[in-house]
């Protein structure tokens, strides 16, 4: 029987749909959240509150950083037309700390995610069909069932 989490395509199915169930935050809080990690690293905030400035806002692409050079030093600009109306402008210094903070992040959600732990004292596998006799398709090392293999590669 083909299951359709089985091989690449079901895989990154089953992790596309975790992610987007896991960001249950909107667009607009998970950009307001980006912008206060922008201003906790240093950005400086300029809100586009003048008709050529709005129109400056208006050329970069929203919600993305762009690297600009002045003179002899370099920017990177985030702009934001939907939620402040406004342009984050920061140095490589400043830049640098979000970058960094975002990488402390994600490993401390990866650690979260790990170590999360089920403790339920009425689950039973049997009602899956797991851990009894015809259990062998299992292989921690695999880390997922061998479609190849014993009692699941004939169907359940």
């Amino acid at each position: 029987m083909f299951s359709i989490f089985s091989g690449r395509s079901g895989r990154i199915a089953v992790f596309s749909a975790i992610v987007l169930l896991s960001g249950c935050v909107s667009p607009a809080e998970r950009i307001a959240n980006k912008e206060d990690h922008l201003a906790a690293a240093g950005f400086a905030f300029r809100p586009a509150d003048t008709a050529q400035r709005q129109a400056m806002l208006n050329r970069l692409p929203p919600h993305r950083f762009v690297r600009r050079v002045h003179g002899d030093q370099v920017f990177y600009v985030y702009a934001d037309p939907t939620i402040c109306d406004c342009l984050y402008v920061g140095d490589q210094k400043v830049y640098g700390a979000y970058q960094q903070y975002r990488q402390q992040q994600a490993i401390a959600d990866e650690q979260q995610e790990a170590a999360q732990d089920y403790q339920d004292a009425s689950w039973n596998w049997g009602g899956w069909g797991m851990m009894g006799p015809g259990w062998t398709g299992w292989n921690p090392a695999w880390g997922n069932w061998d479609p190849g293999m014993g009692y699941y590669a004939n169907g359940w």
